[in-house]
C-alpha cells in the first residue's frame, strides 16, 4: 500500500491536464535516531520556546511567525495571510518547457518525488504526457509550491510513473569560484595523468546503488544492542596520521599495482597490533588495582 500522499493538485501541458498525486522517493524511517533524555530518569526530554527577552516559557497558542525588518524589530505575519499569497502553482504542475536532459547542472538537483494519477479518470491523460516525454531527450519544467515555498521541478518519465525533482533557485548556489580560484596549477607530468588513468580503467564500473552499504549506520544498530544488551564499549584509540612521505610517482604506481590491498592488510594488522596493546593496558590495570587492594 502506498504511503500518505504529500501533495494534491494537476498535472497541465497545455489544455491537457489531469488529477495527480505526489509522494516523496526517499524516506529516512530506517536511520537511527537518537532522543534527548534525562541521564537521571531515564524519560524523554520535550523542548521547550522561551522568549529570548524575559526567560518565560511560551506556549503553542502564544506562538507567532514573523519577520525580522530590522535587529529586534519582526513585522508578524499570520497563516491566514500567508494562504491569501495564491499563484497557480499552489495547485497545479503547469509544465512551461522542455529542456534536454544534460542541460541541467547537478548542482541544482534537490529533492525527488514520484508522481502518480489520482484515480482512475486520470489514467489517459496521464499516460499521454508520460509517453510523450518517453521518446524526447528532454525533461519538463514546471512550478509547484510546497510547503509554502515555490520551486522549480523537473520532471521526466520513470517506469509507469513519473519523476518529480524540486531543484534550487539560482540565487542559492554558491559561485564556485570562491572556492576554486585560489587552487595553484602544480606542475605535472603526462606520465602521472597518465598511470592514474590506468587506475580508472582498472576501477572502473556501472552505477549499482544496492552495493553501497551504509556501515556507519550498521555500526549505530550494533552498538545500541550491545549497549542494550548490558555490554561494556569500548572505546577506539584516535588513529595516527602515516608521518612517511610518499612521492606521488611512487603512490601511484603502487596503486596500479595494487598495493592498495596491502595496504588495507596492514591496516588491518595494525588494528589488531592496537588491540592486543588496550588487552595488555587493561591488564597491566587490573594488576594494579589488585596490589592496591592488597
Amino acid at each position: 500500500m502506498a504511503p500518505r500522499a504529500y501533495w494534491k493538485g494537476m498535472l497541465k501541458l497545455s489544455l491537457v491536464s489531469c488529477p495527480v498525486l505526489l509522494y516523496p522517493a526517499t524516506t529516512a524511517a530506517e536511520k537511527t535516531r537518537f532522543h534527548m533524555i534525562n541521564r537521571e530518569t531515564g524519560n524523554r526530554l520535550k523542548q521547550q520556546m522561551i522568549d529570548v527577552e524575559t526567560g518565560d516559557v511560551v506556549e503553542s497558542n502564544q506562538k507567532g511567525r514573523g519577520y525580522e525588518l530590522r535587529k529586534g524589530k519582526y513585522v508578524e505575519i499570520e497563516p491566514e495571510e500567508l494562504e491569501a499569497v495564491q499563484i497557480e502553482s499552489n495547485h497545479t504542475i503547469d509544465i512551461d518547457s522542455f529542456v534536454p536532459r544534460d542541460e541541467i547542472d547537478r548542482r541544482y538537483l534537490n529533492h525527488p518525488y514520484y508522481i502518480a494519477p489520482d484515480g482512475k479518470a486520470a489514467i489517459d491523460a496521464f499516460a499521454v504526457i508520460r509517453d510523450a516525454m518517453k521518446d524526447e531527450e528532454r525533461v519538463a519544467l514546471a512550478k509547484i509550491v510546497l510547503t509554502n515555498r515555490e520551486h522549480v521541478m523537473a520532471i521526466e518519465p520513470l517506469g509507469k510513473g513519473l519523476l518529480g525533482t524540486t531543484l534550487r533557485f539560482d540565487y542559492e548556489l554558491r559561485d564556485e569560484g570562491q572556492f576554486f580560484d585560489d587552487i595553484k596549477t602544480p606542475k605535472i607530468t603526462k606520465d602521472m595523468v597518465e598511470l592514474a588513468g590506468h587506475i580508472l580503467h582498472k576501477k572502473a564500473s556501472h552505477f549499482d546503488p544496492s552495493k553501497f552499504k551504509d556501515e556507519y549506520e550498521n555500526a549505530l544498530k550494533a552498538l545500541v544492542k550491545r549497549k542494550a544488551n548490558g555490554k561494556t564499549i569500548e572505546l577506539a584509540e584516535p588513529e595516527e596520521r602515516p608521518s612517511n612521505v610518499v612521492s606521488l610517482m611512487d603512490a601511484l604506481k603502487q596503486s596500479l599495482k595494487g598495493r592498495g590491498k596491502a595496504s588495507r592488510s596492514a591496516r588491518s594488522h595494525a588494528r589488531r597490533a592496537t588491540g592486543r596493546q588496550r588487552s595488555a593496558r587493561k591488564a597491566r590495570r587490573s594488576t594494579t588495582r589488585h596490589r592496591k587492594a592488597s
